[in-house]
């Protein structure tokens, strides 16, 4: 393998793993009733929100934070799956 097809496959992996982060982060301060007035706190939702778009309201439960849970929560698992999936076939 070539060392920039090993660089290519780093990259989407990385790059995965700091969107699933996002997500993660956002479902953290959601259980943790984090400060929504704060700029951070609001840029971590906002983002989370753009990138859980196509799953927030995939699942309709009665707690609000169990609809944050799985909604977001796919999001996060999708994005680690496939990102590592797709680095994976590049490496080989």
């Amino acid at each position: 393998m070539s060392p920039r097809t090993r660089s290519a496959a780093r990259v989407i992996a990385v790059v995965a793993d700091i969107l699933a982060f996002i997500i993660i982060l956002w479902i953290v301060m959601y259980l943790l009733d984090a400060n929504r007035g704060n700029d951070f706190v609001q840029w971590v939702h906002d983002a989370a929100r753009w990138l859980a778009g196509w799953s927030y309201d995939l699942f309709t439960f009665d707690r609000a934070w169990a609809n944050v849970v799985a909604g977001y929560g796919l999001a996060a698992l999708v994005y680690l799956y496939n990102g590592h999936a797709v680095a994976g076939r590049i490496r080989r």
